[in-house]
């Protein structure tokens, strides 16, 4: 970054012309320039009488380099000092067996619930740089894949890999809560997240989704539930001992109920996802909501360049005084 440091200097360049004016006005003009030989042009040193304005232009463009100086032409970088206030966020991700419906799309392919949401969780993780993120998967059981962590590649590769079915065939909502609320109380914060996926009913697990916000309430936990699949039928793709691979339609039950109320009590929302544009927008939703608060302090840091001038000026002066009394020495 480029800048003068007292610009106001600048206002001394309107005299420069009115010193030119006055010095034109009051100048004595040597005989040898008066004279009416029209030979004298001609005779040797000629070229010094042609550029007789040599000298007073090396001292007028001193004039000007040192009020360039006084400006005080300086080059500087700004950096900036970041405090943040990061929000701890856990991700409970369903990967249970229902998660192999395929009734989602992406570029106009047909993928699973699964697929589906990897890349919208890759990118909402993306995002959120200066929060520490943490990932819980759940389905017949509940267990921590990734304690809270700031290696946002690390998440991104672990959400790679999720597979359907590693937790279990069942889903057990308020176990994956209680994991999450565990994960939680391993660093403190201000404020405190989970944002839990399911496409199901809670069946499985000790520990029931109301009684699992009660506890998140008491620790001051806001939940984000989200509902994912369509309404109605969904397809799966099984594996038939006779027929080989082919796809059956099964009732999609999700417990909006439940998560909604789990929503409700903690202070979240509950949010339904149909498909992967509306899946978007509901982890957009939420990056608004839980917005990291972050302090900046800018500052500069400058390099004077006035020296540099000044060592021009002092030049362009000694130039023009070699000249003056040499080249183009006056004659009385």
């Amino acid at each position: 970054m480029f800048r003068f440091a007292s610009p106001l200097f600048f206002l001394c360049l309107l005299f420069v012309p009115i010193l030119l004016f006055v010095r034109r006005k009051g100048q004595f003009r040597p005989v040898l320039f008066q004279s009416r030989i029209g030979q004298a042009e001609r005779i040797t040193g000629s070229f010094f009488i042609h550029t007789r304005y040599v000298v007073p232009f090396l001292k007028y463009s001193a004039l000007c380099v040192m009020i360039i100086a006084l400006a005080r032409p300086q080059w500087g970088s700004q950096k900036k000092n970041i405090e943040t206030e990061g929000v701890n966020i856990i991700l409970a991700l369903d990967v249970s067996g229902t998660m192999s419906a395929l009734d989602f799309k992406k570029n106009g392919k047909i993928i699973d619930r699964l697929e589906a949401i990897k890349g919208v969780v890759r990118d909402f993780v993306a995002k959120r740089e200066n929060d520490r993120i943490g990932l819980v998967v759940f389905g017949t059981y509940a267990f921590t894949q990734l304690p809270l962590t700031r290696d946002h590649n690390t998440i991104s590769f672990v959400i790679d890999r999720l597979a359907i079915g590693s937790a279990g065939e069942s889903t057990a909502v308020g176990d994956a809560i209680g994991i999450s609320l565990k994960r939680l109380s391993d660093i403190k914060s201000k404020s405190n997240v989970i944002i839990l996926l399911t496409d199901g009913q809670s069946n499985a697990g000790e520990l029931t989704p109301d009684i699992a916000a009660d506890i998140a309430l008491q620790k001051k936990v806001k939940i984000y539930t989200i509902g994912v699949g369509s309404r109605g039928r969904a397809p799966y793709r099984v594996q038939d001992p006779l027929f080989g691979e082919r796809f059956i339609y099964q009732n999609v039950n999700i417990d909006e109920d439940t998560l909604t109320a789990v929503a409700k009590k903690t202070g979240g929302q509950y949010f339904r996802a149909e498909n992967t544009q509306g899946l978007e927008n509901i982890y957009a939703t939420i990056d608004k909501l839980e917005k990291t608060k972050t302090e900046e302090t800018l500052y500069y840091e400058y390099r004077e360049f006035y020296p540099y001038l000044l060592v021009c000026v002092i030049f362009l002066l000694l130039l023009s005084i070699l000249l003056e009394n040499t080249r183009y020495l006056r004659i009385p």
